[in-house]
Parts: structure tokens; sequence; C-alpha cells
């Protein structure tokens, strides 16, 4: 445990609640201390599922991309150290419920889809809002969000950049439930309980044959992300793009 991460045991399920003020923005310190905290949980022989959670307004915001702390250069394995640590937090083995109370952005969207599921509040919101920063998607959402909502959907959501209401999002299938925000930890809580009752060698082996080799399949993927994150950083759309989403205004990009 640090002190941006605090963990709550409730029987066989355990709460895990990141903070980072005031936008919760992931960062590769944060991130490696999440998937150590999991990986701890995966071998400790009790828990059975885990709630992950966020304090504050916002889920999570994405990543900081001014700090040297946000997504980084090359790690030993040629992706992003953000993206080393997104692909431990895949290979978890415990089933995780996301408990959303507002945005998940970016590379809280890609937090967001580490998840088995999502419950979500009304005022939650999924962008993947990397075209509005002149970016490219990472966190391997090329690869989840088409898992989860379908290919032309992932596109939708990709090329325009929008918000996705709660809502839509349910329909969509990218979250599972949709509850009023005071009654949001309960619920996420209540599905995380309804694994943990089951026979926890039975889950993880099922819930195994589910995922498949999804660890594998984000580390190829964020590899790829990551190139083209390199060449879009030097580009002046994407030092534009930062600013207008700092300036909570529309960029003015112009194609160099």
């Amino acid at each position: 445990m640090t002190k941006d991460i605090k963990v709550e045991h409730e029987g066989h399920v355990a709460t895990v609640t990141f903070s980072r003020p005031p936008n919760n923005h992931v960062s590769v310190g944060l991130m490696r201390d999440l998937a150590d905290l999991l990986e701890g949980l995966d071998g400790d022989g009790k828990t059975r599922a885990v709630v992950l959670a966020s304090e504050g307004k916002p889920f999570c915001a994405g990543a900081d991309l001014v700090s040297a702390d946000g997504i980084g250069g090359s790690g030993m394995s040629g992706i992003a150290p953000l993206y080393d640590q997104a692909v431990r937090l895949f290979a978890i083995e415990t089933p995780i419920v996301a408990a959303v109370q507002g945005a998940a952005v970016g590379a809280g969207l890609g937090l967001a889809l580490v998840a088995d599921f999502r419950v979500a509040a009304p005022e939650a919101r999924f962008a993947a809002n990397f075209v509005k920063l002149g970016f490219h998607p990472g966190f391997g959402l090329t690869h989840t969000l088409p898992r989860s909502i379908g290919q032309q959907r992932a596109d939708l959501m990709f090329l325009t950049g929008r918000r996705v209401k709660a809502e839509d999002a349910l329909a969509w299938g990218l979250v599972d439930e949709v509850v009023p925000l005071e009654g949001l930890l309960p619920a996420a809580r209540a599905l995380a309980q309804e694994i943990a009752e089951n026979a926890p060698l039975a889950v993880r082996a099922t819930r195994k044959t589910l995922r498949g080799d999804l660890a594998k399949a984000v580390r190829a993927q964020t590899k790829h992300e990551h190139w083209e994150q390199t060449i879009l950083r030097a580009t002046e759309d994407f030092a534009e793009g930062v600013r207008a989403v700092q300036e909570r205004r529309a960029g003015n990009f112009q194609g160099r």
C-alpha cells in the first residue's frame, strides 16, 4: 500500500482505491504500485475478486502527457514504461470489477478496460480522446476497446474523440450496470462478491480461457501504439492539442 492507493478487505473481496487529485492522472509510478499490489492479491490465498475504484470526481482523466512520469520513453521491452505496467495489469489472474464514478478518458478508459466488468454512475463518461490531442491511442486500447464494444463503435470513439454517456455505454456493452452514484461502490462490491462466492480455482481457470492471450496481445499492440505516439509527439499538432485540452477549447490543427 502506498500514499496514492488504499486497500480494504471484506471477506474474499478486496477494494483497491487510488487517488491522485485533482484528475487521477495515471503515471508510471502509480501503475507500478497498482500492478505490485494486484499481483500480491493474486497470491495471497484469500482474495477472490477485486473492486478497482478511485476517489474524487473523475475515475481517471488519462495519463499526464507533460510529466516525465507520464508515458515516458521506451522501456526494456521496447514499449513505454507506462504500458509495461499496463501489461502487468492485464496479466492479473483475479477477476476485477471497476467502479467508475466520473470521466474515464484516454489511459483512464484503458485502465477501466483492464477490469472484467464495469459498474458506472450516471455521471460517468468514457472517451478515447487521443485525436483531440493530436495523438495516437495507447494503453492497448486499439485492441481492448473493439474487443469490448465491437470495431465500428470503437472506430467511432477513436476517430471522433467523443464522450460516451453512461447510458450509451451500457447499451454498447462498455459497462455492465449503471447505478446511482451513492450506490456505486456497494453495487460493484455486490458483483465482486457474486464472483467471489464461487469455487476460486474454477473461476480463475474459466477466466483464463475467456481472456486468452490478452496480456500478450496488449503487449504487441502497445508496442505499435507507442511507435505511432513517438512520431506524433514531435508534431506541432500534438503541442497544440495539449494546449487546447488544457485551455478547454477546440484544437487549431494544421496537419504538421
